[in-house]
């Protein structure tokens, strides 16, 4: 009898530590992770590489402005140079228009 109760008295003390250790464990795995939001600046995303829109766009504009300046040959010259004026510049205006950074919120957590 005595025996048996020795048995039952050691088994109960063993539920304890496991049920104890159990709940330790899941008290430090449960533990959140700490999140919080972040701005961050980066480039724009740049779609016209080599800027072919702005410099095209640019050209009629200039073309078309020159065109209006001068008659006869005078009106070429100036319907020519009317389109590289206009091209360097819509070149130029892409040029600062890619060049922007953005500003973003980005979700960081520690573990």
């Amino acid at each position: 009898m005595r025996n048996l109760t020795l048995i039952t008295l050691a088994s109960a003390l063993l539920c304890v530590a496991t049920a104890a250790s159990a709940q330790s464990s899941t008290r430090s795995s449960s533990k959140q992770p700490r999140c919080y939001d972040v701005e961050v600046q980066r480039p724009k995303e740049v779609k016209d590489q080599h800027k072919i829109t702005g410099t095209a766009l640019g050209a009629v504009a200039g073309g078309l402005l020159g065109n209006q300046v001068g008659g006869g040959s005078g009106k070429k010259i100036a319907t020519a140079a009317g389109a590289v004026g206009g091209a360097v510049a819509g070149r130029k205006i892409q040029e600062n228009q890619q060049n922007k950074t953005e500003t973003v919120i980005e979700r960081r957590c520690d573990p």
